[in-house]
């Protein structure tokens, strides 16, 4: 019904499929594909290798770990990422999870590649009565390519 597998591209390159940390936790920790260096006050995409497949009823939330802006510097630039169900292996587009990140400090930071940057919390949405929307996805990030 929901859950994540490796991208297209990816395989046999280490990626680290998310967790949950504790029994109880909402949100499965994400990690860095590759080493990466972000530069001072600088916006950044993170690769995660990771895809998420979900009901057409739900979308996937990527928020940054907690310690993130306190001990590195570093937070989302979008505050959320939005991650909906069509996102996944559409025509154009195999589904992988880029984060994008923005340096808040005077320094570089640099990720290691399995650092855990981001979580992902899996949400059922509601639509209105009388809504009539037919399109579907053709693209992939940053647009809905209709």
């Amino acid at each position: 019904m929901r859950g994540f597998k490796v991208a297209k591209g990816y395989e046999n390159r280490g990626v680290v499929i998310p967790i949950r940390a504790t029994k109880n936790s909402a949100g499965y920790d994400i990690s860095s594909i590759e080493d990466i260096t972000i530069k001072a006050r600088q916006i950044a995409f993170i690769k995660t290798g990771v895809k998420a497949y979900m009901q057409n009823d739900e979308v996937l939330k990527i928020y940054i770990r907690s310690s993130m802006p306190y001990k590195r510097g570093i937070t989302l630039a979008n505050n959320v990422g939005i991650i909906d169900a069509d996102y996944y292996e559409n025509i154009d587009n195999d589904g992988h999870i880029m984060v994008m990140v923005l340096n808040i400090t005077e320094e570089d930071v640099f990720i290691k590649k399995g650092e855990r940057i981001a979580q992902g919390v899996f949400i059922k949405y509601l639509i209105c009565d009388n809504d009539e929307t037919k399109q579907f996805r053709k693209g992939g990030f940053g647009s809905t390519k209709l």
